[in-house]
């Protein structure tokens, strides 16, 4: 709820708004450059961070040595048990 001085500022102050507003030439003003500023410059600390732990990553995959005996013993006997 608003109150009784907030309610009379924004009724004062909506009318110069509407003075002041050319419809034709609205912009982002100081304000939106600066957020567009912070949003891209977390953008490129991202970048660089993500860049960083790339390079630490050492990915050569290899087959588990549990795999390989399970898988021949599992061969071995499908083929015993036909013969």
């Amino acid at each position: 709820m608003m109150s009784a001085t907030a309610s009379l500022a924004a009724t004062h102050l909506v009318p110069f708004a509407a003075e002041e507003l050319d419809k034709n030439k609205v912009t982002p003003g100081v304000l939106g450059f600066l957020v567009f500023a912070v949003i891209g410059g977390a953008v490129w600390l991202l970048m660089k961070s993500m860049n960083k732990h790339m390079k630490r990553v050492d990915f050569e995959e290899e087959p588990e040595p549990t795999a390989e005996p399970a898988a021949a013993s599992a061969a071995e006997g499908a083929g015993a048990g036909r013969g």
